[in-house]
Order: C-alpha cells, then structure tokens, then sequence
C-alpha cells in the first residue's frame, strides 16, 4: 500500500464511527461536520422548550389563568417560530437555500407585537408586583429569543451588532412612547442589552463554528487528495528513474546482440543473457516503486554506472567512497548518478566520465563529468536532462524547459537541504554537480 492509500484512510477513516454494539446508527453514519451542524440545530431547537419553560410557565403563577393561558400561547407560538427561523437561517448559512428575508420580518414583527402586549400589560397594572414581573419577564424573554434567531439570518458584525442595537433602541423607544416612567425604561434596556446580546453572541459564535468545522473537514480532504497527488508523482518520478537507464541499457545491448549475431559471434547469446537479466531486474525495481519501499544506494549505483558505461564503449573513473553516508543522502545522491548515467547513454557522444564523491568545505559533493558535450550540441530536440550531449539542458537560461530529470532530482536534493548544477565546462564537457550540507551527514569517510 502506498503512502497515499495510507494516507487517505488515515484521513478518511476518521468519520466512520461506530455504534458499541458494532453497527452503525443514525448518529454513526454521520460525518464529523453532520454531527456538529445536527448538535447546532438541535441546541437551536431546545431553546423553543427554554423559551416556554422560562417565559411562558411562570405567567401561570404571576397572572390569573385566563391571561397566563393567551400569553403562554403566544410565548409558545413564538418559540416555534423562532425555532423554524433557524433551521431556515442554518440552511442559508451552509448555502443550501436562500436567505430568509420575509421569516425574518415576519418574526421580527411578531417579536413586536408580544413586547408591546408585554408593556401593555404592565402598564395596565402598575401597583401589581406580580403582574409587573410577568410584564418584564415576558419583554425580556421574547426580546432575547428574538433576537437570538435574527442574528442566525444576518452575515457579518455590523450587522449583527445593528440587530441588537435596533433591539435595545426599539425596546427604550417603544417603553417611552407607551408611557412607562424613563427610570423604568433606564432599567429595562440594559436587561434587554445583556439578554439579547447574550444570546446573539451564543447565535454568532454557534454558526462561527459550525462553519469552521466545515472548512476543516475540506481542509482534511483536500490534504488527502494532495497526498494523493504526491504519490502520483513519486510513482511516476521513481518509474521514469528506473525504466529510463534500465530500457537504455536494454536497447545498447539488445542492438549490440543483434551486430553479434550478424557476425556469427557466440558473445550474442551473452549478450541476451544480460537483457533478460535487466529486465527482470526492471520488473523488480518496478514492484518496489508500486509498493513504495525502494530507495537508491549510492555504492550500488556507483558500482552499475561503472559497469554500464564501461559496457557502452564509455571509460568510467569512479572516485571517493560513499560509505557512512545516510540512507537518505545515498538515495539522493544515487537518483544523480543514475540520472546523470542514463542521459550520457541516451543524448550523449561521449567517451570518458568522471564520477566522484568527496567532503569539501562541509559539504558531500557528488561530480558527473563527461566529455562529447560539443560533438552532440547541433541537437537539441531532447528533453531537459542531466548529462552531457544529444539534447541535454539544464533547463536554465533562455529557451529551457523544465523536465522530469533535472526538476526531479532537485526535488530530491531539497528534501535533504542539497542543490543541483549543470552544465558545460569548457565547450566539449558537461559537468553535474550535487551538493548536500554536512549537517545531514553523520560520519562520512573521504
């Protein structure tokens, strides 16, 4: 399984939460989000029997029956309205429907209407302490309710900061305009202020939230789709790494078996000994980059550049010693020379190369230098490459086009703080050069 497949079911795997009993519920089926948005509209939903309990029983023992019944009435009409204002408002604010404009109003007018019921009824009774509570505990608990939900159906601060405004302005303006003293209206509008603005914040914060959750869980998806992507890439990086040399040095020999075999010389079926060793070698190199777990080693490498250029008529002098280096700078430093290796076959005319490794200066530097860069620079319909010769480009200065090669094995260095040159040295010589900082390097034997 490859990083990407682990990746995606750690990601994945998260919101498929299961009941104790092992099968999957209502509640397990849901996302992490659904949860979330079903908790918010159930809290939302439970302020409707907050709001009857709270407003609308104690009237049964402030007033006489028959007024506590008709305002308990409209106190349950009122949460009920409240509570379908949200689930609408909730629904816009996931983008699932329009916003609500005409419930708003018409809550907004029925919050009204009970506040001036509310007044009335206390000013009707202004020597009834009982009646004067239930006034002010009906005006405060619809108001607050009210503007609770309104504040779900608008976006943004000002807007919601005007909702309670409006509120509390509303309240002092509509208590002065029915008569109540201005000490008692005085009173009244902070209630309202905590009240209102309590529960606009419980609102505002509720949806704050419940949005974040959402952009979480996309974030989640997103990263995982990315990691998706990244294990495309490698596998299509680490396929063209290995079937490049690997297909160059099967053509070489297989074109050389055939010469052999025209001639009548025995050194052709030795020859074909050797492809169909290389492929098979090819079809493991490939099983390991599907599963993920192939890494380049610098010696071997070093050792099979040698043997391969050697093979092609190319003399090879390999230089310095790789061991002590890390896993991870020997693989680095293995994708150069196997690079560096398969485009001196494939885009060069060379006949000696140079390869060395050496510490100088805090710094394992690895050196691919072949000559034939001249004798092969009228062409250049290749691709971008590392390796001198027939279509080599660094991909650097006017007319180059990044490629897989030289944009892979960067890739490759910066994951391990190392950098990448390339380039001709002296008109007929092309020079790699890959430079790793001694920090990542633990105990290195010049």
């Amino acid at each position: 399984m490859g990083t990407a497949a682990l990746r995606y079911e750690e990601y994945g795997e998260h919101d498929d939460m299961r009941t104790p009993g092992g099968s999957r519920g209502w509640w397990g089926r849901k996302s992490t989000p659904g949860k979330v948005e079903a908790y918010t509209r159930w809290s939302f939903h439970f302020f409707a029997v907050v709001e009857v309990a709270a407003v609308g029983l104690p009237l049964f023992s402030q007033v006489g029956a028959g007024v506590a019944g008709r305002l308990a009435v409209l106190v349950s009409a009122h949460a009920l309205l409240c509570s379908a204002t949200a689930s609408r408002a909730l629904d816009w604010t996931r983008g699932r429907r329009a916003q609500p404009v005409r419930l708003l109003w018409f809550l907004g007018v029925v919050t009204t209407l009970i506040a001036v019921v509310a007044l009335v009824l206390g000013e009707r009774s202004p020597d009834d302490n009982q009646v004067q509570a239930a006034a002010t505990t009906l005006l405060v608990g619809v108001l607050s309710f009210g503007t609770g939900t309104l504040t779900l159906g608008v976006r943004g601060l000002r807007q919601v900061l005007a909702v309670v405004a409006g509120v509390v302005g509303g309240t002092l303006v509509l208590q002065l305009a029915l008569g109540v003293a201005a000490p008692a209206a005085l009173v009244t509008a902070p209630i309202v202020l905590i009240a209102s603005g309590g529960l606009a914040f419980t609102a505002v914060f509720s949806v704050w939230l419940l949005d974040a959750v959402y952009e979480l869980d996309e974030a989640r998806e997103t990263r995982a789709r990315l990691a998706v992507a990244e294990e495309r890439l490698r596998f299509g990086r680490d396929l063209h790494d290995v079937m490049g040399r690997n297909l160059s040095v099967i053509a070489l020999k297989s074109e050389l078996a055939v010469q052999l075999a025209r001639r009548g010389r025995p050194e052709a079926v030795e020859q074909m000994i050797e492809v169909q060793r290389i492929a098979r070698e090819s079809q493991r190199e490939v099983r390991d980059v599907v599963r993920g777990y192939r890494e380049a080693d610098l010696r071997l490498e070093l050792a099979g550049a040698q043997s391969v250029l050697a093979a092609a008529g190319i003399a090879c002098e390999v230089t310095g010693d790789a061991a002590g280096l890390p896993v991870e700078v020997q693989s680095a430093l293995g994708w150069v020379v196997r690079e560096a290796t398969t485009n001196v076959l494939r885009h060069g005319d060379a006949g000696r190369c140079a390869v060395g490794v050496r510490v100088a200066e805090g710094h394992v530097v690895l050196t691919v230098e072949n000559d034939g860069a001249e004798r092969a620079a009228g062409d250049t319909g290749g691709r971008d490459s590392v390796g001198g010769g027939r279509g080599a480009d660094t991909g650097e200065g006017s007319g180059g086009k990044g490629g897989s090669g030289l944009v892979g094995l960067r890739e490759r260095l910066s994951a391990v703080g190392g950098a990448l040159e390339a380039g001709s040295v002296d008109g007929d010589r092309f020079r790699v050069v890959a430079t790793v900082p001694l920090p990542y390097v633990t105990e290195v034997v010049a």
